[in-house]
């Protein structure tokens, strides 16, 4: 009879077990198979990356993930170290053969279930000097044939300041309400990406419960990973916003200013206001001396 997730994690230091595996040059990303390992094994695996992946092939015993990461620029304020670390993971597809636990304090927190289906991810946050690892169990099936458990990795510092956490399918847990002035220009300073554009159409997707917003825009105000890139025949980029589709998107017209953050090489909404609004509210608040930071206006 399977040991239980508890059991397991008590007795990893007594069980290390040989396993087929590789890590990646840049020890970002690791693969491996579970046909050498013991059933109550548990492989001890350490990722030092920002974002990655893992790939378990024929889950046997389990793995316990450290994840040290060293965060990218721009992931807590300059020269400081972050208040918080946001981990993020979402499935490779069907996620069959084990379950993704956190371990925080010697307990184990469902993360990621067995499940087939479209990709899905949750998020964590903790402090820096708390001590916490990924404990991925396999769960036991007579045939562990076609079986895979992979997942791609993320990792912020204090990014749950700036975006509430993931639910199941990347969503976010929040009320889909217009943000306010003052979360409009901390958004224009902190998003990782802030362009300006229209809205040329939304997509759903009922199975994913995302919106896709359709966006064209001449101006890149910033942007820390290349989501948006202009083409080479003309000065407009065409990109996509992902947003939840709970939150009920629709197309509008009008110029509006996209914020928001990259998950997993995809764009996602924080806060939109129309153009003319945001003039408005970082012209008022630059006359009061409040502004966060500065934006040209052209």
């Amino acid at each position: 009879m399977p040991l239980p997730p508890l059991l397991w994690l008590l007795g990893c230091g007594l069980l290390a077990s040989a396993v087929l595996a590789s890590y990646s040059e840049d020890q970002c990303s690791w693969r491996g198979s579970g046909l050498s390992q013991e059933t109550n094994s548990v492989e001890q695996l350490s990722l030092h990356c920002a974002e990655g992946s893992l790939e378990w092939l024929y889950p046997a015993g389990a793995l316990r993930l450290t994840l040290s990461p060293r965060l990218p620029p721009g992931s807590a304020g300059a020269g400081q170290s972050p208040r918080h670390i946001t981990a993020c993971i979402k499935s490779s597809g069907p996620f069959r053969g084990a379950q993704v636990y956190v371990e925080r304090d010697g307990l184990l927190e469902l993360l990621l279930a067995e499940a087939q289906g479209p990709p899905r991810g949750r998020c964590v946050s903790w402090q820096p000097q708390e001590r916490v690892a990924l404990f991925v169990q396999s769960t036991p099936h007579r045939d562990i044939s076609r079986r895979v458990a992979a997942f791609r990795y993320e990792l912020r510092g204090d990014w749950h300041l700036h975006l509430p956490l993931f639910t199941h399918n990347l969503s976010m847990e929040g009320t889909c309400r217009p943000c306010s002035d003052a979360e409009v220009l901390m958004a224009v300073c902190t998003s990782d990406f802030v362009v300006r554009g229209t809205i040329c159409g939304v997509t759903h997707d009922q199975e994913l419960q995302e919106s896709v917003i359709s966006i064209s825009t001449p101006r890149i105000h910033r942007q820390k990973f290349p989501l948006f890139q202009p083409a080479e025949s003309s000065n407009q980029v065409s990109g996509t916003i992902r947003t939840p589709l709970r939150c009920g998107v629709r197309p509008g017209p009008g110029i509006f200013l996209f914020t928001g953050w990259s998950h997993f090489g995809e764009a996602w909404l924080g806060c939109a206001p129309r153009y003319q609004d945001f003039r408005r509210m970082y012209e008022a608040a630059q006359a009061a001396h409040h502004n966060p930071c500065e934006m040209a206006l052209d």
